[in-house]
């Protein structure tokens, strides 16, 4: 299925359907099929006997005892359904809005003009499509709940909606007829991430315009590649003959925050970012055909090279990553930690294991894929935070295979087991 088909009436829904279809070309049974083997009929019969044997035995003790209401303080009157201009919430509720696309983040930023858009004002400002948001607590390390930084990735933009007068969905057939270089730059700008100082004063939320900590990361922002994979040929680039420098992130979905207050932001959709045609005996034909790119879902290629796998064809093997960014320090270099693996990541949430190995949680988004964990070689220590900064950088990183009776993780390490 294709994301620029045009009977889908906006971006995310196109987004969406393209992924219903799974690119792996496993036979595998799915989780799915493993869930409905392992629930079978007969499991389910002799699961239902099973609660209508408790039940004949429970069921009288239960009426036979006065039953009271639990209690709770999430009590309120069901509003009506409807769809319209206004946020509506129960009766007693308030909704406030803490922060806006387009909202000055930096000190300085100018005021947002939806007519007047410009890449450097965007680049300034609360970027576009929220999805995960992380809080890192001020003090640093000291767990309040009244003052921290918030950590929020921008996942996408939808033009149609972004910008007044261009009319509907630009991709398809129509090759972006009214999109220009000037459109795409901002579209840029508005990826990326968010990190900016809040407080809570008087009961109510608000943004610290001046903090030191407020910061836009955008699809230009420079960061660098670590791990195993750094520095590798296809990592190298016209633009960056080490493999180690990247600018910017895209398609940032989920993520998390780590023991030592880093926050995670997972490249998810990458692929949709390039256009472009590759031959069939080019070196990264398979791997690209393997993640679907290119998906042509935007205008980028026509006026970045970078974008353009004819131009660049290395250059989308530098996205599909994990990046780690210090709030704490708002001059830092984002890292791409290429241990944990490249796919179209959703989620990366980490735990301090019991001997206190880190164990960071991913997953791929795209339907039919896998589940992964990477768990680092060193230890956590909290009471050293540079110790820590380097920890996603190595280790072994494991994929779930499940089975009818549980969960093997398979470690992927180059040289075993086939790799």
């Amino acid at each position: 299925m294709d994301a620029r088909d045009q009977t889908y009436s906006c971006r995310a829904e196109a987004f969406e359907a393209s992924e219903d279809v799974g690119r792996n070309p496993s036979k595998a049974p799915t989780i799915g099929d493993v869930i409905n083997s392992r629930l079978g009929r007969r499991d389910m019969l002799r699961g239902a006997l099973a609660v209508g044997a408790v039940t004949a035995v429970v069921g009288p003790m239960m009426a036979a005892r006065p039953v009271h209401a639990q209690q709770t303080r999430y009590v309120f009157d069901e509003i009506e359904h409807g769809v319209d201009e206004t946020h509506h919430v129960a009766p007693g509720h308030d909704a406030d809005v803490l922060i806006r696309w387009g909202d000055p983040v930096v000190p300085g930023a100018p005021a947002f003009d939806p007519m007047n858009q410009t890449a450097e004002a965007q680049a300034q400002q609360f970027g576009y499509n929220n999805d995960y948001i992380g809080y890192e607590p001020l003090p640093f390390g000291s767990g309040s709940s009244t003052r921290g930084l918030l950590c929020v990735n921008h996942e996408y933009t939808n033009e149609e909606v972004m910008f007044p007068g261009l009319g509907g969905r630009q991709d398809g057939d129509a090759e972006f007829a009214n999109m220009t270089e000037a459109l795409v730059n901002i579209e840029m700008a508005a990826h990326g991430g968010t990190v900016i100082e809040i407080e809570q004063v008087d009961g109510a939320w608000r943004t610290v315009p001046d903090s030191q900590y407020n910061r836009r990361i955008t699809a230009n922002t420079p960061m660098r590649l670590s791990g195993p994979a750094a520095g590798h040929d296809l990592m190298k680039t016209s633009a960056d003959a080490t493999g180690t420098e990247v600018m910017g992130t895209i398609n940032n979905c989920a993520g998390g925050m780590t023991p030592w207050g880093t926050y995670l932001m997972a490249e998810e959709n990458f692929h949709g970012y390039f256009w472009g045609e590759l031959a069939e005996d080019h070196p990264n034909y398979a791997n690209f055909d393997r993640y679907g790119v290119p998906g042509a879902w935007y205008a980028w290629g026509r006026y970045h090279d970078r974008f353009n796998i004819n131009q660049e064809p290395n250059e989308a093997n530098r996205f599909g990553w994990i990046v780690e960014v210090d709030p704490r320090d708002p001059t830092s270099t984002p890292i791409k930690r290429t241990a944990l693996g490249r796919f179209k990541h959703e989620g990366a949430e980490s735990i301090v294991n019991s001997d206190g190995r880190v164990v960071v949680y991913t997953g791929d988004d795209q339907r039919f894929d896998y589940l992964y964990k990477f768990v680092s070689n060193g230890t956590f220590n909290p009471d050293d935070r540079d110790a820590n900064m380097n920890l996603l950088d190595d280790g072994v990183l494991y994929v779930a295979r499940f089975d009818e009776d549980g969960v093997d993780w398979l470690p992927l390490v180059f040289g075993e087991n086939g790799l």
